[in-house]
């Protein structure tokens, strides 16, 4: 990583007295452009920051964009914890990532696919530097893992290899195969740790189950993990929290229900086993993640912080037995802390931001992580494990401030057609002229089970392009959202369209009635859970001049057996379709096919070839009903994409075609596509040449 100079006007008002700061200030305003397209598909990400058992440095992973190889490539960097000393530690051609500090500090491990191996295997590197090495020879690609407490053994999940007779039926394509039953079971595996050639790997469970997540004790003669009937996504209800001994004896379950259960862990003390889970007290599903604790003799499981309105999305042990944990609070998350018995969690962090890839690194006493606001895309931040100000240490995005004009973004609040009140987020137009009523793009997060928060954003939802030619841009967190309660995120059960859509159509006659919009120039957007709101409120109303139906669902009924995932759709509609008196008139009541002959909102539809979440079938059925019914429609399929879609020229092509088509129907504009890059030359060699 290379951190970015000192701009010239920034020396410059450090130089300047007090009273001609404002002039300098007023100068790098005047520099500063809207960004690009390309420029937002190219901002870098930051994740899987790791800080090193003394505190002096930090292990992460940055991600940029490759537009020859049309991707993304991850390689791993260090930087000390005052912010000095960045480097590049591994130049894999294929990348690589989760990288992880051995307990002295010494070696780094992380997962890449290098030379002639066609699976993803172990490899440990001296911090100092130097080639790494490969740890595993394993016959199958290495996923999640760990260095036991004393450094001598790395503990890693991996799949089951194959035998050499299936591998004999793949090279003769004799490879018909059973559909939801060709997985193969994941089990935890050891590896004495090296730093030179592979390692002899030691099998510690075995059996028809997945193991699916994992934690070593402090002292690691015990191991907190998950076990599942498979490591089909649909099957982590099934899944339960066991504890055993390091090397698999003494196995005992730990919870019996039917819930989702993660990031088991054992206390400091050995007395009990934290989990999180998105339940209720009495395991009844579809709630907000909440941290609960279980005996580790067994008994039963309680659930800590019941009256917290917050949604946990990842919890650690402190030493001293107490918990820190990363909560989303609505259009925010933040850091907390609490004991066990405590009635109400003590927050370390605020602001207006969200935060991402938590790590708290209990010998060094310190926490690390990214802030993400809307001037900055997650550079990487330290806390001291009681609270405090976070210190930032790096400064991958500080050229977005510097470099580009960005929006301003506020958290909104209306009440909802039931009176109870609602939040969202509003982009605010770049040259917002006052009086002026400017057009509005709603876009709507997926899940439903999320929130939008502040923070920069992605390339998907645009907003800083949106908002460069003059839209406002508004996320509202309508119901079903999480951070909110129990009661906003349970408002689908049983329904869901009930009051979810209303949300969204109030918060826009809110942003009417402030006199900010034009209620004759709006767009509807969303992708997955927002595809589905989409497809909602275009048989809702004709209100939207023009929308976007990103990877959604439209028919409940076939929905339900095509996705990879059903379990989050049974409380919704009640039941299966296919059970005895199955409430089918649920799941058809609520599929925006049915009122499908509603709708003459011109509508673009976008899905990927390979999408197993919301299938492309689910669009296709979408596309086929607009246009027999004479409605303007497009359906775009990307080849090879899955649910989220990841090569660069398909990305470019999604915010494209979006941008025209909302330009042309609610503005009345012509819109000029941008290129990816390259592409200017080549089209201009070719006119040459003609």
């Amino acid at each position: 990583m290379r951190f970015r100079p000192v701009s010239p006007l920034a020396r410059l008002a450090f130089a300047l007295p007090a009273g001609l700061l404002a002039f300098a200030a007023g100068l790098a305003a005047q520099e500063r452009r809207p960004i690009s397209i390309v420029e937002l598909i190219d901002v870098p990400r930051v994740g899987s920051p790791q800080l090193a058992p003394d505190g002096s440095q930090i292990l992460f992973t940055r991600t940029d964009t490759d537009w020859e190889k049309n991707g993304r490539t991850t390689h791993i960097h260090r930087v000390n914890a005052d912010g000095t000393g960045a480097v590049q530690l591994t130049n894999g051609e294929t990348g690589e990532s989760s990288p992880r500090w051995s307990p002295d500090g010494r070696l780094v491990a992380f997962l890449a696919k290098r030379g002639e191996s066609e699976h993803t295997q172990i490899h440990v590197m001296r911090n100092t530097g130097g080639e790494a090495s490969p740890l595993t020879g394993h016959d199958a690609s290495v996923g999640t893992f760990a260095f036991s407490p004393d450094g001598a053994h790395i503990f890693f999940v991996a799949p089951d290899a194959k035998t050499e007779q299936e591998k004999k039926k793949d090279r003769l394509k004799d490879d018909v195969f059973a559909y939801d039953e060709d997985y193969k079971q994941r089990h935890l595996w050891r590896v004495a740790v090296q730093e030179s050639g592979t390692a002899e790997a030691v099998r510690i469970t075995s059996g028809d189950y997945s193991v699916t997540g994992f934690r070593l004790s402090d002292d690691g003669a015990r191991i907190a993990h998950h076990r599942a009937p498979s490591p089909l996504y649909d099957n982590a209800d099934e899944g339960e929290v066991w504890i055993m001994d390091a090397d698999g004896g003494n196995a005992l379950r730990l919870t019996d229900n039917t819930v989702t259960e993660r990031g088991a862990q054992l206390s400091p003390d050995g007395t009990l086993v934290m989990f999180t889970s998105d339940s209720s007290a009495d395991f009844e599903t579809y709630f907000n993640d909440n941290i609960f604790v279980v005996p580790v003799g067994g008994g039963p499981s309680r659930l800590l912080y019941e009256a917290m309105p917050h949604e946990v999305s990842s919890a650690r042990w402190a030493p001293d037995g107490t918990i820190h944990f990363l909560a989303n609070t609505g259009v925010r998350s933040q850091l907390f802390h609490a004991a066990v018995e405590d009635a109400e969690p003590r927050a370390l962090t605020s602001g207006d931001h969200s935060l991402s890839g938590w790590s708290f690194e209990a010998a060094a006493g310190q926490h690390v992580f990214g802030i993400n606001s809307p001037t900055n895309a997650g550079d990487l931040h330290l806390l001291a494990a009681d609270g405090g100000e976070p210190r930032k240490v790096t400064g991958v995005f500080d050229y977005l401030a510097e470099t580009y004009r960005l929006p301003k973004q506020e958290a909104v609040r209306w009440d909802g057609d039931d009176g109870m009140e609602v939040e969202g987020l509003l982009y605010w137009p770049l040259d917002y002229q006052e009086g002026t009523r400017h057009p509005l793009v709603v876009q709507t997060h997926g899940g439903p089970a999320a929130s939008d928060k502040f923070g920069f954003g992605s390339w998907s939802s645009y907003v800083q392009v949106l908002t460069a030619r003059g839209y406002f841009v508004f996320k509202p967190n309508y119901r079903g959202s999480t951070g909110y309660g129990d009661a906003v995120l349970r408002d689908m059960v049983g329904h869901y369209y009930r009051q979810s859509h209303l949300d969204v159509m109030t918060g826009v006659d809110y942003l009417i009635d402030r006199g900010l919009v034009d209620g004759d120039r709006m767009a509807k957007m969303g992708w997955s859970g927002g595809g589905h709101m989409t497809n909602k409120i275009i048989t809702h109303t004709d209100r939207f001049k023009a929308a976007s139906s990103g990877a959604g669902a439209v028919n409940w009924i076939s929905m339900y057996g095509q996705s990879d995932v059903r379990i989050y759709r049974t409380p919704w509609f009640g039941g299966t379709p296919w059970q005895e008196d199955a409430p089918i008139d649920v799941y058809w009541e609520h599929s925006p096919l049915k009122d499908i002959y509603k709708v003459t909102t011109p509508t673009l539809v976008l899905v990927g070839e390979n999408d197993l979440r919301v299938p492309a079938a689910q669009s296709i059925e979408l596309i086929r009903a607009l246009k027999a019914n004479g409605v303007e429609s497009h359906l775009y399929m990307a080849p090879r994409e899955p649910h989220g879609w990841q090569e660069l020229r398909h990305e470019l092509f999604k915010v494209n075609v979006e941008i025209d088509w909302f330009e042309r129907h609610v503005r009345g504009i012509e819109y000029e596509w941008e290129v990816a890059p390259g592409d200017e030359e080549e089209d201009a060699a070719a006119t040459d040449n003609q």
